[in-house]
């Protein structure tokens, strides 16, 4: 199980829309429902306003049921195929976690200029690989 499924799970159960937690948390509903889907990972004090909105301790986040002992088992990051996806696991994700550290430290304007150049690597990259056209 992915957080955003149980931050879901427990909004529902509590009948509160996103626009609700919004209100209640002062966190954009587009940014909750990022979360929910998960296509953003909140950290522990977003966690703790989500969890003060729903009215549920914040270990409930991470627990089935009303008993602590029984943990959810959270799923491994997938990629599509079914297979762990790259930054998930060793070395890799350390990488990844040095990278998302880095990155928290640039400017917007940094950022921004970073993409595009990864960008267009990974369209000069496409390019490349993409089967010659025969005439």
């Amino acid at each position: 199980m992915i957080i955003g499924d149980r931050l879901r799970e427990l909004r529902v159960e509590r009948n509160f829309s996103q626009a609700e937690i919004e209100n209640r948390t002062g966190l954009l509903r587009c940014y909750i429902s990022r979360v929910e889907h998960g296509h953003t990972v909140p950290t522990i004090e977003t966690l703790d306003k989500i969890a003060g909105a729903l009215e549920v301790p914040l270990y409930r986040l991470f627990y089935a049921g009303n008993d602590p002992r029984t943990p959810l088992h959270f799923s491994k990051a997938k990629n599509g195929t079914g297979s762990v996806a790259w930054g998930s696991r060793g070395k890799d994700a350390r990488l990844l976690e040095k990278l998302r550290r880095f990155l928290g430290l640039l400017h917007d304007r940094d950022k921004r200029l970073l993409l595009s150049v990864v960008g267009e690597m990974v369209n000069r990259k496409n390019r490349a690989a993409a089967p010659k056209k025969v005439d």
